[in-house]
């Protein structure tokens, strides 16, 4: 049974203290098998369909951002356990506390020697970077010092699973908001890797039959960010509309005044309900698709995305007209509020749901 209580204010402000997920957080995180929402039970996850995922990440996005982001992104590369080799699969299996984290950048090479690799790069925006027990990294091959090209003669780029043993992390996580989330960079240097530890997210290299992982990759992602967007959205507006009460204790605004809130909020809240009601339809419809008929067509693909755009540009739009109600007290950086303020204003800002398109 969850014990959501633990995600308490008291402890997130640990966590922003302290720059990465406290011990407490990690233990019901562990317990609860949260890291590993879309691995199948027989390799010890939860092994949860799509829509019961994004709803786990939904909630504990707005209990907290850095804790909602972290398990998304982390649960998201052990959603890559699909596309892995046997031999991999079983080792992380083992891995008690198993944990990856990764970056979507291509930020190293790796020269093939014979039956491995030789590993050199520096990788950004790892989340949960200080409590991963493996990395996931993008890297170039080469062969004889030249880069492998494609039929298009484009560099063919593979991920690798790297051991946290097997890197250095880099202090690199200097920003506003969304510090629990530790999202440092790594790297490492020649380093030697086994062939069977490196992978492709492609739909024709799934080695897993599950169908979350035939679900294509760019509307998985978008639509686990979408739903952490929503949940501290959803968290924001809450602190907002109970600031604004307190601020009315003191201040006493005049009928009109209470009454132009109350309208402005109520429209707002209703808006963001309905478009996770239209998202959570889509996404749902998409999912029964690919159950029924093994795949998704490209206008119902092009409908989740649109739908986890929109409402990220909403929850944008949304929480910039409440925020001046809050008044000053949202400015004061130790108060939640502004905490969770500064995380949606950090998250917010991940390049995949910048445009409406």
């Amino acid at each position: 049974m969850e014990n959501l209580e633990i995600f308490n204010n008291e402890l997130a402000k640990k966590a922003a203290q302290i720059g990465r997920l406290p011990n407490e957080w990690l233990e019901e995180i562990h317990l609860q098998n949260y890291f590993k929402l879309f691995i199948p039970k027989e390799l010890g996850g939860l092994d949860l369909e799509l829509t019961e995922g994004l709803l786990q990440e939904e909630k504990l996005a707005s209990l907290d951002a850095s804790l909602g982001w972290t398990v998304t992104l982390c649960a998201g590369a052990g959603w890559f356990v699909g596309f892995m080799e046997k031999e991999m699969r079983e080792e992380l299996a083992k891995e008690p506390r198993l944990c990856l984290a990764g970056s979507g950048f291509v930020g190293g090479k790796a020269e093939k020697m014979g039956d491995s690799y030789r590993i050199s790069g520096n990788w950004t925006y790892a989340s949960g970077a200080f409590h991963a027990s493996h990395f996931t990294a993008n890297c170039e091959l080469f062969e004889n010092g030249k880069a492998i090209l494609d039929f298009n003669q484009k560099p063919v780029v593979k991920a690798f699973i790297l051991r946290k043993s097997e890197v250095e992390i880099l202090d690199s996580w200097n920003y506003m908001g969304m510090i629990a989330t530790g999202s440092h960079a790594f790297r490492c240097e020649d380093l030697a890797v086994p062939t069977y530890r490196n992978f492709e997210i492609l739909p024709e290299k799934t080695k897993l039959p599950d169908p979350i992982y035939r679900y294509p990759f760019l509307q998985f992602a978008e639509a686990t960010l979408a739903v952490n967007i929503l949940g501290i959205s959803i968290h924001l507006q809450e602190l907002i509309e109970k600031s604004f009460w307190k601020r009315n204790e003191t201040r006493s605004y005049e009928k009109r005044q209470i009454e132009y809130f109350q309208k402005v909020f109520a429209k707002e809240s209703k808006g963001i309900q309905s478009l996770r009601s239209d998202f959570y339809h889509a996404v749902e419809s998409s999912w029964i698709q690919l159950i029924e008929e093994r795949e998704i067509s490209a206008s119902d693909l092009k409908k989740a995305s649109r739908i986890s755009r929109k409402l990220t540009q909403a929850c944008r739009l949304s929480n910039a007209k409440l925020y001046p109600f809050a008044g000053l007290e949202a400015a004061k950086t130790h108060t939640e509020l502004n905490r969770v303020w500064r995380d949606f204003n950090t998250v917010s800002q991940h390049a995949l749901l910048i445009f409406p398109f």
